[in-house]
C-alpha cells in the first residue's frame, strides 16, 4: 500500500515486496501519515459481546501488513478501529525464497507465499511494549517453519504477547508453511487449544484464525472443539487466504504458488464466515476477513455474523484513505436500513 494517492500511484511502479518495505520505512520515519486519529459516526462503536473487546469503529488491519510490529501508531492514525500486527514466530525466519509476492491488478487481488518471514518474538515484542496509541492492537502468532513442537511456538507466542496486546490472534491457517493448517484437525486442534488456554496467563482475549479451504466437516470439526474446549477462547478470525483460483483469474501471474488474497475472496470467505456464525450461534466472537474493498462489502460480513472485519489487500489497490471511505460509507449503510448500532445489523443474513 501506499501512503497517499500519489504514493499509491509511485509504489506499484516498484517490485510488490520493494514497495511494501519502502512504505513501512517510509510510516517508520514518521512520512504520510496522518497527524492525528480520525474520528468515527457513534453508530458504529461496537463490543464483540465474549472477549469485551471495545472499538469505535469495526474496520481493522489484518495481520500481514505490519508483520514486526513497526508502524502500528503510524496505522492507527489512517482510521483503523484496531490493529493487528505479525505474524510472528518465535525465531527470526527469512521466510520463503524472492520472488514470492504478486499483484494481480486485473483481478484486484494478491498472492503471497511469504512464510512468516519475521524478525522474531524478541524483536516484536520490544516495538509492541512500546505502543501508546487508542486504537486497541492485536499480535498474531504462530510457528516456525523448522520446529519439531510447534504447539510450544504458540505457547511461547502468547506468554511473550498476552501482556502487551489488546487481544491475541493464532494463526493456524497459513497456507505458506507446509503442514500448518493440519493443525485445524480435530485431535490437533483440541491439543492446540488447551495449550493455549493454559498459556494465556494475562486473561487476553484469543482469536482463532481459520482458513476459507474448509468443507462442512471440517467447519463441523472446528465448532466441536472449540465448544468443548474453547471456554477461554474469545472467538474466531475468517479467514486467511485461499489456495483455490477462481476461474475468473485474469491476471498473467494467477497461478503462482502460495495464498490468494484480494476481491476473489469477498464471496467465498462471507459463505465460510456464515456457516460458522451458524453453527456457532453467537457463542463466539467473529472477525470476518478477506476481499473487503468497500463498505457493501464490510456490511455483508457484519450482516453474516461479523462482529468487526479486517482488510489488508484493498489498500494495495485503493491506498490507506479506503478506510476512512468504508467507515463513512457504512455509517450511511446501517442508518438507511434503520439501525441506530452496529451490533443490531450482526446476523441479520443468516
Amino acid at each position: 500500500m501506499g501512503l497517499t494517492d500519489i504514493g499509491v500511484n509511485f509504489v506499484k511502479l516498484l517490485p510488490p515486496e520493494a514497495a511494501h518495505t519502502a512504505t513501512i520505512r517510509a510510516l517508520e520515519k514518521g512520512l504520510g501519515a496522518p497527524l492525528r486519529a480520525s474520528t468515527f459516526d457513534p453508530i458504529l462503536a461496537t463490543t464483540l459481546p465474549k472477549s469485551g473487546l471495545k472499538l469505535a469503529a469495526p474496520v481493522g488491519l489484518a495481520a500481514g501488513f505490519d508483520k514486526n510490529c513497526e508502524v502500528p501508531s503510524a496505522m492507527a492514525r489512517f482510521g483503523f478501529g484496531f490493529i493487528e500486527c505479525g505474524t510472528v514466530t518465535p525465531l527470526p525466519q527469512p521466510g520463503n525464497p524472492k520472488p514470492r509476492l504478486f499483484r494481480l491488478s486485473e483481478d484486484r487481488a494478491v498472492i503471497n507465499r511469504m512464510g512468516f518471514n519475521n524478525y522474531g518474538l524478541d524483536y516484536f515484542v520490544r516495538r509492541l511494549s512500546k505502543y501508546r496509541a487508542p486504537v486497541p492492537i492485536g499480535a498474531n502468532v504462530g510457528a516456525n517453519k523448522d520446529s519439531t513442537d510447534r504447539i510450544a511456538d504458540y505457547v511461547k507466542g502468547i506468554e511473550a504477547v498476552a501482556p502487551h496486546a489488546a487481544y491475541v490472534t493464532v494463526n493456524i491457517s497459513s497456507p505458506n508453511t507446509p503442514g500448518l493448517r493440519g493443525l485445524q484437525d480435530k485431535a490437533a486442534l483440541e491439543a492446540l487449544l488447551l495449550a493455549c488456554g493454559a498459556a494465556d496467563r494475562a486473561g487476553k482475549p484469543v482469536f482463532l484464525k481459520v482458513a476459507p479451504d474448509l468443507d462442512a466437516e471440517a467447519i463441523k470439526d472446528i465448532v466441536g472443539v472449540v465448544g468443548n474446549q474453547g471456554v477461554w477462547l474469545s472467538g474466531l478470525i475468517v479467514s486467511n487466504t485461499t489456495l483455490a483460483r477462481p476461474d475468473s483469474l485474469a491476471s498473467r501471474d494467477r497461478e503462482q504458488a502460495g495464498g490468494l488474497s484480494g476481491a476473489p475472496l469477498m464471496a467465498p470467505s462471507t459463505e465460510i464466515l456464515k456457516a460458522f456464525a451458524k453453527a456457532l450461534k453467537g457463542e463466539f466472537d467473529l472477525i470476518g476477513a478477506g476481499g473487503i474493498s468497500s463498505a457493501a462489502d464490510a456490511y455483508a460480513k457484519i450482516r453474516a455474523g461479523a462482529n468487526a472485519v479486517q482488510l489488508y489487500s484493498a489498500l494495495v489497490y485503493s491506498g490507506p484513505g479506503l478506510v476512512a471511505d468504508i467507515h463513512r460509507e457504512l455509517a450511511t449503510l446501517l442508518k438507511a436500513d434503520g439501525f441506530t448500532s452496529l451490533a443490531q445489523a450482526v446476523g441479520k443474513d443468516l
